[in-house]
Parts: structure tokens; sequence; C-alpha cells
């Protein structure tokens, strides 16, 4: 992997130094990851496991039948990935490969090595605006260390599998891959916001968005009109389809594409996104010091502030019982942190 270099990008960016992945991590994606560092030796172990078998095996198979970015194939692939690794102040810069698949899809690999793979059915789909923001979508889960807890999922996922002859045994760990699925899905918005920071285009990042929803014929469709169906499917019937929307969600890795859509729209016009690219950012050499019963109270927060915003019939019914198990579950995490730590708790 080559050692990162400062590239300018084709056009005048912000180059946030130092910055910590915590700057735009969705709350409930940050509190877990915190969470997780703080447990030491935990991540290691992970980077370890993954690295001896599951991280070679994927770079072997990527390196024998796809074709890697570089100076000499797919430059302009190459050059973009420099370009988010050092807006987003990214070490190294991970390898890339193109694999020959029409499916439109980009994935961040690996976590001793990460690498980023992204099929050509993404290529011919968007322009290079809209690539951009793809990329800095995986370079934000690469900084973020999400590959790292992703093989966790992975493990239960096969666990599952064998023990799906114990029914209590597969309901178990069931419930808590449910629970893992809910994390990733706002993983994705926080790679979503990456890839703003990255490419610094918010209507680009709209358009990857529109595009995965509508294909390459975005005379056809609008923005507005776009946002106005997100509106359209948070609201949409009564209780029955807000129970039909919840279902349909579990076993998905991502959210809907219009709820994308308007989170990062969301999150663009609220603040944040200006704040950050004001300078005002948390940054990596303060990760230590992230609390992680606050980030358990911002996530809680963050899930009472989306249940306020809702139109869902669905989620209006069940609010007050999801409040109040938020509040037992958050008054729970910060007693237990304080007989472990007599009142502190810090990520390592």
């Amino acid at each position: 992997m080559p050692n990162m270099t400062e590239n300018t990008p084709d056009r005048a960016r912000t180059r946030f130094p130092g910055i910590s992945s915590r700057a735009y991590e969705h709350p409930a994606d940050r509190s877990a990851l915190v969470a997780l560092r703080s447990l030491s030796g935990f991540d290691v172990v992970l980077r370890k496991l993954s690295g001896l078998f599951n991280e070679r095996a994927f770079r072997l198979h990527f390196l024998a039948g796809s074709v890697r970015a570089g100076e000499g194939q797919f430059r302009h692939l190459y050059d973009m990935t420099r370009d988010a690794c050092y807006i987003l102040d990214l070490a190294e810069v991970p390898e890339v490969y193109v694999k020959q698949d029409p499916t439109p899809n980009a994935m961040a690999l690996g976590s001793d090595r990460p690498f980023i793979v992204v099929n050509t059915g993404l290529l011919d789909l968007l322009d290079e605006e809209e690539l951009r923001a793809v990329i800095g979508h995986e370079v934000g889960h690469i900084l973020s260390g999400h590959a790292v807890y992703q093989t966790m999922m992975q493990i239960l996922l096969s666990l599952g599998a064998r023990l799906a002859w114990l029914p209590l045994g597969n309901i178990a760990i069931g419930g808590i891959i449910i629970g893992l699925k809910e994390w990733f899905r706002k993983a994705e918005l926080s790679a979503d916001r990456a890839g703003l920071l990255a490419g610094q285009d918010l209507e680009a990042s709209k358009r990857v968005l529109m595009k995965l929803a509508g294909g390459t014929r975005l005379h056809e469709m609008s923005t507005e009109a776009f946002l106005e169906q997100a509106r359209e499917y948070d609201a949409a019937g009564d209780v029955r389809d807000g129970l039909l929307k919840f279902l349909n969600l579990l076993p998905q890795s991502h959210p809907e594409v219009v709820v994308r859509f308007a989170e990062i729209d969301r999150w663009a016009r609220e603040g944040d996104y200006q704040r950050i690219l004001a300078g005002e950012y948390p940054r990596r050499a303060e990760d230590g010091e992230a609390s992680v019963t606050d980030e358990m109270r911002n996530a809680a927060q963050a899930y009472k502030e989306s249940w306020e915003r809702t139109a869902d019939p669905f989620i209006g019914k069940v609010r007050g019982a999801a409040d109040a198990a938020a509040d037992v579950a958050a008054g729970i995490f910060d007693r237990v942190n304080r007989r472990r730590d007599g009142g502190t708790t810090t990520a390592n």
C-alpha cells in the first residue's frame, strides 16, 4: 500500500487535517464504534483474524480476477482515491480494484490493509463528481474502521447458519444480527456524509442516490420530486404500512435509497456539514477522550429526534415505549460504567 502524499484535487476543496471519523458518523454508528474501541484488544483481535484469513483470500481473489487501478490503469480512479485520502487525511491510500460486474456497487474490504472494489456497472452509471462521492463514501468506511466490526457480523452470520437446528440458539444469534444490521444501516449514512466531505458537491451526492434508484435518465428526474417521494414514503399509509416498512427493512444492510437521500439533504442543511467545512470538527488525537456514555446518550437523542420528525403512523404508536426503553438503556449503561471506571469512561 503506497504512503499517502499530498495531492491537490482538480478543483479547490477544503482539506480536514487530523479529522476524526466522529465528525461525520451518525450518532448511533458513532456510539457503537466508541464503545467497541473502548474494549481494549477487541478490535486488535478482530483485525488479526480478518487479516490472516478473509482479507488475504479476498485480496488474492481480486488481484487475480480484477483490474487494479494505478498509474497505468484506471488512472482517474486512482487519483480520485488519493484526493479523497488527502481531504479526509487518511495516511495510506487503499488499493482500488475494478471488477467486471453490471451491478452498480462499490465496497471497502479488509481491516489490516483495507482496499476498495468498484463494479464496472457503477463506472457506467456515474459521472466523475458522482464517482468521487462514492470513493469518498468507501474511504469513510475505512477511516471509521467499519470493516473491522463487520467481521464480527460475518462470524455471527456463519455461526447462526450452523446453529439453525437449535431454535433458541438461532433466535439469540438472530437478535444480535438484527441489532448489528441496524448499526450498519446507520454506518451507511455515516459513509454518505464522508462522501459529501470528500467531494464537497451536494448535488453530486444526491445524483448518486437518484441514479441508484432510477438509472441514468436524470433528465426524467427531479431532486425536488425525489425529496417529496422520500417524505411520502416516511408518512405512507397507516400503521399497517409502517409495520410493513419496518419488516421490509430488517434483512437489509442499507437504508432505503429515498431515506439516504433525505438524510444527506438534511445533514447538509442543518449545519454540521458547514461547521466541518469551517474547520470545526473533532480531531483524531482526541478520540481517546471520547465518552462512551455521552455517545450512547447522543445516539438515544438522535433516535428520539428522528421519531419526532417522522410522520410514520407506526412510529407514532410505539414512540412512547421506544423513548422509555432508550432512557432505561442509557441509565443502565451509565451505572455499569460508573461501577467499572469510578465514574469516567473513555475510549482507548
